[in-house]
């Protein structure tokens, strides 16, 4: 595969992109910058890191590297595609910080950073790390707060009962006016309502809806209704869903969430098949979490894309 060639096409009407491993199997940096400059050479619109310091359950313990530091260095070797957490949990950083480390990102990437945002959920990386697991929706609330202020307005003066910020500024600005979009990847009818009003868009993990069109709708519906409640009209809302798609009959170690869902399997043309329906319910990014996640796995979705472009 010749990384200089780009698939890009225009007229396809679904943005998609792909995550990179987290625990599946020990990606060394050069194996993901070959996999992140794979993805941008074949057209994919977007590379996703999870935000997660480890993983554990019954059957022992897994650690992903850390997302930050990866998102840096893969804006720095890429040109072309959006990058992103999916999503950042706030309580892993103090809100101010969380701020200025996008904003970098964003400076770095040229504009192509997506915040996407969250209060987090893996109770073991809490304890492990430090962080509190207690009210991480009122904690969340207040970090929200900070972080989209500090991005959109360049300064704020705030105190909480979980973060007080004196005077803070965000300089020197970034690439884009008011900050790269949010994106909030929540179903909960709380963490709907804190931030419908102000995020770009929405995003949903495939153990949501079941990983079919047909059970996304259910989360439609939460969003609109959220929307609805606070005065939004919802198609100001873009929504995105990541996928969990099988390119082969094996499985990899995965991570300690992806078991609970049949994976969307097929050939190429009935896999855009379903990424189209995926359209049509209003979907306007599909993050594939590929099994394997591999550089291997990744050429496996030209066939993908190229199917995708043709009329339907």
């Amino acid at each position: 595969m010749t990384l200089g060639r780009s698939r890009v096409n225009a007229t396809r009407p679904l943005r998609v992109g792909v995550q990179l491993p987290e625990v599946e199997w020990v990606a060394r940096w050069a194996d993901l910058r070959e996999m992140t400059q794979l993805a941008e050479a074949i057209g994919l619109d977007s590379i996703w890191v999870g935000d997660h310091y480890l993983y554990r359950d019954h059957r022992g313990t897994l650690g992903p590297w850390e997302a930050w530091t990866q998102l840096a260095a893969i804006a720095a070797v890429t040109s072309r595609i959006a990058l992103g957490p999916l999503v950042a949990a706030t309580v892993f950083h103090e809100p101010g910080v969380l701020a200025k480390m996008a904003l970098t990102v964003d400076e770095i990437s040229g504009g192509r950073l997506v915040l996407g945002l969250g209060a987090g959920w893996n109770e073991p990386e809490f304890h492990a790390y430090g962080f509190p697991f207690d009210e991480r929706v009122s904690r969340f609330e207040e970090a929200f707060t900070v972080v989209r202020t500090l991005l959109r307005e360049g300064r704020i003066d705030f105190e909480g009962r979980f973060y007080t910020l004196r005077d803070c500024e965000l300089l020197p600005k970034g690439p884009r006016e008011g900050g790269p979009p949010l994106m909030i990847g929540s179903v909960g009818p709380r963490m709907l309502r804190i931030t419908m009003p102000h995020v770009d868009a929405w995003n949903a993990w495939f153990n949501y809806f079941g990983n079919t069109p047909e059970g996304y709708r259910a989360n439609r519906h939460l969003v609109d209704a959220a929307c609805a409640d606070v005065g939004r009209d919802p198609a100001t809302v873009e929504r995105t869903v990541a996928v969990l798609l099988a390119l082969e009959d094996r499985r990899v170690i995965r991570d300690f969430d992806r078991e609970s869902c049949e994976p969307l399997r097929g050939t190429p043309e009935q896999v855009a098949d379903v990424l189209r329906a995926y359209a049509r319910e209003g979907i306007a990014e599909v993050q594939l979490v590929i099994d394997p996640i591999t550089a291997k796995g990744i050429e496996k979705l030209v066939p993908i894309l190229e199917a995708l472009d043709r009329p339907i």
